[in-house]
Formats: C-alpha cells, sequence, structure tokens
C-alpha cells in the first residue's frame, strides 16, 4: 500500500480522489478513500452520482455541460468556479463575480440565470416561465429564486472559518412551523433543499440580506429600520451560539407551544385550529378515496401501484419508523402538484395519499416527493472535506441534523432516476405572515430566527460530520463582537443594493425574452 496515502490527512485523499473522479468519494471514511486510491475501486457500500456530486447548477445535467441526449453540449462554469473557489480558499488575489460591473455585471447574472435553470428552459416548462415572470415582479422573490446567483458573489470565501452544516438559503420565509416525531407542531427551519458543510458565515450573510430585502418589501420598512432588523438577526446568532456553548443543551431542546416565545408560540396555536378532516377536505374529492383535480394539482391514479412499490423502498432504505397512525403505508392515491415553490418551482413533486387508521378517511397522510436539486453551494463553499454525495440523501442528513425529534417520514428515494426528498405534508405546517408584522415584530422574529440559526449550526458536530467543538470554535472566530456584526450588517447592505440592480437587469433581460433558450458551446 502507498505510505504516502496512509499518512495522508482526509482533505487530501479527498483531493486525489476528486482528481481521478473516484465515484461516493464523499460519503467514505478515510480507509475506505485509501483503499479505492490504491485498488482504483469505490469500496464497499459507497454512493456513487458521478459528475453531480462536484456541480453547482441545480438543473445542469452534469459538471462538465454535456446534454444527456446528445446534443449540443450546454455551456457550464461550473468546473471554472470550482478551482475559483480553491484558489480564493488559498489566499490567491482572484477577480469574483461581485467585483464586476455595468455590461459585465448584466451578462454575468444572465448566464447565471440560464445555467442555474438549464433542464427546465430546454425542455420548454411553462412552470419555469411562470417562475421567471414571478422573480422580474418582486425583488423579494428575485434574490429567494437565484440562489446559484448569490453565492457565486461568495465563491471561496470565509475559508479560514469554522465549517458548519449550513441550512444554505436562510432568509425569513425559510423559518416555520412543521411536525415532530411526536407529530405536534414545532418551530425551526424548515427548508433544507440546499443545505451543505460551509463556513458558518455564509447562513448568516444570506439571512442578513434576506431580512432586509424582506423588511422592505413585505413591510415598506425604512433602509435604517432594515438594518436594524437585520442587526437583531445576527445577535440573536451570536448569544445563541454563546448560549450552547455554555450550556450544551442543543441536543434537547425544541420550539414548541410550551416553550416558545409569544410571537411563535402565537402562529404555533394558530395551526392547530384547523383539523385534519377539515384541512383534507381543500385536497379529496367528496368521496376522499383520491385527489381532487384543479389547476394545483393533477391526480395520476393510474400510477398507485407504481406509487406503492416506491414508498415500499423508500420505508425500507430509510428506515422509517412507522407511527400507528400511518398504518400499513398503503398508497390511496397520487398527484402531480403543480406551482409551488420559488427556486425549486417548475421540478417535478408529486403528492401521495397515505390510508390512516379510519375507514372515513378523515385521518389520512399526505407525503410529498420532490426532486431534489442540487446544493447552490456545491462547487463553490471552500474545501473542507465534509461533504454528502447524493442529492436527496444531503437533504435527508440536513433535515436530522438540524432538527431534534423532527419530521419522522422525511427522507429520500430515486423515482424515474432522479433523486427525490420525501416528507409528510400536515395541517400544522406554516410560516409567519411577514406582511403582518409591525417594526417591533420584525426585530423580535429576527432575533428569534437568528437563535433558531445557531441552534442548527450547533448542531453540526452533535449529529453532524463536523469532528471538533463548533460553538467555541465559532465564538473564538467571531471575537470581537460588535465589529463582527457590523462586518455582516456591512456585508448585507451592499449585497442588497447589488441584488436590487441584478433584478433590474433580470427584468429587462426577461423582457427581451432572454430566459427562452439556454447558452450552448459552438465550434
Amino acid at each position: 500500500m502507498d505510505t504516502d496515502l496512509e499518512s495522508a490527512t482526509r482533505t487530501e485523499l479527498l483531493r486525489r480522489a476528486r482528481e481521478q473522479d473516484v465515484p461516493g468519494r464523499s460519503s467514505m471514511t478515510k480507509d475506505q478513500l485509501v483503499d479505492a486510491l490504491t485498488s482504483g475501486d469505490s469500496g464497499d457500500g459507497a454512493a456513487s452520482e458521478g459528475a453531480s456530486s462536484d456541480g453547482a447548477a441545480s438543473d445542469s445535467a452534469s459538471s462538465d455541460g454535456v446534454r444527456g441526449d446528445g446534443s449540443r453540449p450546454v455551456h457550464s462554469r461550473v468546473e471554472a468556479f470550482r478551482l475559483l473557489a480553491e484558489a480564493r480558499a488559498r489566499g490567491e488575489m482572484v477577480l469574483i463575480p461581485r467585483m464586476l460591473t455595468g455590461n459585465d455585471r448584466r451578462v454575468h447574472v444572465r448566464e447565471t440565470v440560464r445555467e442555474d435553470h438549464e433542464t427546465r428552459i430546454a425542455t420548454g416548462d411553462l412552470e419555469a416561465r411562470a417562475k421567471f415572470d414571478k422573480l422580474a415582479g418582486s425583488v423579494f422573490h428575485f434574490f429567494r429564486g437565484t440562489n446559484l446567483l448569490f453565492y457565486r458573489d461568495l465563491v471561496g470565501e470565509d475559508a479560514r472559518l469554522p465549517t458548519v452544516l449550513a441550512l444554505g438559503d436562510v432568509h425569513p420565509g425559510n423559518f416555520g412551523v412543521m411536525p415532530s416525531s411526536d407529530n405536534v407542531p414545532i418551530f425551526s427551519v424548515n427548508d433544507f433543499d440546499d443545505a451543505y458543510y460551509a463556513p458558518f458565515t455564509w447562513d448568516l450573510k444570506r439571512g442578513a440580506v434576506g431580512f432586509m430585502l424582506g423588511a422592505a418589501e413585505k413591510s415598506d420598512l425604512s433602509p435604517k429600520k432594515q438594518r436594524a432588523i437585520a442587526r437583531r438577526f445576527v445577535r440573536g446568532y451570536v448569544s445563541g451560539i454563546a448560549s450552547y456553548a455554555a450550556d450544551g443543551q442543543e441536543q434537547t431542546e425544541q420550539l414548541r407551544m410550551d416553550n416558545a416565545p409569544p410571537l411563535i408560540a402565537e402562529l404555533l396555536a394558530s395551526t392547530l385550529e384547523t383539523s385534519r378532516a377539515e384541512w383534507l377536505e381543500d385536497l379529496l374529492e367528496e368521496t376522499r378515496r383520491g385527489f381532487r383535480t384543479d389547476e394545483e394539482l393533477v391526480p395520476v391514479s393510474s400510477r398507485r401501484e407504481e406509487f406503492q412499490e416506491i414508498v415500499d423502498r423508500y420505508v425500507a432504505e430509510n428506515e422509517v419508523a412507522v407511527p400507528e397512525r400511518a398504518g400499513r403505508m398503503r398508497v390511496k392515491d397520487v398527484a402531480e402538484r403543480r406551482g409551488a415553490g420559488t427556486a425549486s418551482l417548475g421540478l417535478t413533486r408529486y403528492y401521495v395519499l397515505i390510508a390512516g387508521v379510519r375507514d372515513d378517511g378523515t385521518d389520512d397522510l399526505l407525503l410529498e416527493f420532490k426532486r431534489a436539486r442540487r446544493s447552490a453551494l456545491a462547487g463553490l463553499v471552500p474545501p473542507s472535506g465534509y461533504e454528502v454525495d447524493k442529492q436527496g440523501d444531503r437533504i435527508r442528513h440536513a433535515q436530522r441534523v438540524h432538527l431534534v425529534d423532527g419530521d419522522v417520514f422525511y427522507g429520500s428515494v430515486d423515482i424515474d432516476g432522479h433523486s427525490c426528498m420525501v416528507r409528510e405534508r400536515a395541517p400544522f405546517r406554516d410560516d409567519i405572515s411577514l406582511g403582518s408584522l409591525s417594526t417591533s415584530e420584525w426585530k423580535e422574529y429576527a432575533g428569534i430566527c437568528g437563535r433558531v440559526l445557531a441552534h442548527t449550526h450547533a448542531m453540526s458536530d452533535e449529529t453532524g460530520k463536523v469532528d471538533y467543538d463548533v460553538e467555541p470554535a465559532i465564538l473564538e472566530a467571531i471575537g470581537g463582537r460588535d465589529l463582527f456584526v457590523d462586518d455582516v450588517l456591512r456585508f448585507a447592505e451592499e449585497a442588497a443594493e447589488r441584488i436590487r440592480r441584478d433584478h433590474e437587469y433580470f427584468v429587462a433581460d426577461h423582457e427581451l425574452g432572454a430566459f427562452r433558450s439556454v447558452d450552448v458551446v459552438y465550434r
């Protein structure tokens, strides 16, 4: 065996494995990496997803931009940005996209949006067009729906800082109510689609920008008030990290009605006002045997047997502890769900009706199967050695790390060759009405969300892959709190202004039909 390999660090082994395109490398132990590099084999039980595990754009067919149908290659900058991230992480002085101005920036915005939505544009997906219309009508929606654009501006940034399992898409709309393992409402982060191991500041920077843009658009608050709200978010995070460093209570903490702050307790209570039977009435036809048909739900009952096999496989592969209320996990009906989401609008998702224990169908369960996107952070974060290859598995991993006793149905499964995430839709899945918040409530909500984010980061070394004590490391990296908070706020103000300009470029290009085709490579 190569003695150089035996003495190498896991990060060095991962680098070599990436160069040799060893499949499933990020899920391997150090010994498995050594074996794979020595023998050229991938090791037993290693997950494999080929080139997509290193990609950045959510829709791209592969990291080299080659279309799976053999047609002309699609222009891709995934590999270029991966190399840029590594160079910047090494401390090299390099040009990054946020330094671009004028026409150069406008072209960069256009190319990134096209690349990020390559599949949806190329197939003429009507929901993709609806998404672009939605983004054109709102700066906040544009921010929410162009995550790749945001993170390419951070490429390789903050490499010296502690790594956590970042949520990847922090903004005031991605905190909310969802079911716990006990089927009661809890409040926490609720969208894990872009979760990825990254410097802890990446979530803070996006979150601060999100609170500024959200407060501006939803409540028309002044720049001074936007800054004050973002400050509460960052300070809530810092105080949360300090608290978990001191008492170590993150492994048992949940926000429920009995312990939540009044603003959140009121939200949790409101979700219980609608019973499951009443909630199902809006989704099912009168006999309760299947889904109704409308512009949002398109029943595909002919696939019921197929989805029964998928559900059975999902339960087995995810080792789901099926609760009594789910009976035998019998599939009653299947429907395609249309028009949902912002970033994920246009991606295939299904609603699957699972029979409850009552014969009248008033206690049936609803599972959502949604095609998993590649994280917008992939290939852009500083190399850290902490990765999860397969997209659905990555999202499942994040939910299980970030939430204490969360939704037991959260998992992943392959459907039609695509990695999909699975979760329960519940009558008490909800989020706060941002437009109804007063200035003081915005500040309170921001502080609460900052602490919730701190809780998710604190779990990175408990149930996640981080192998050192996260909270003390973050506090040490933060140093002087006033300076740290000011640094994040100054970044956020500049980023918010840049996003507003980018939105103007996007709107102008959208009106000229820029997003009806993708960038291809000509010879």
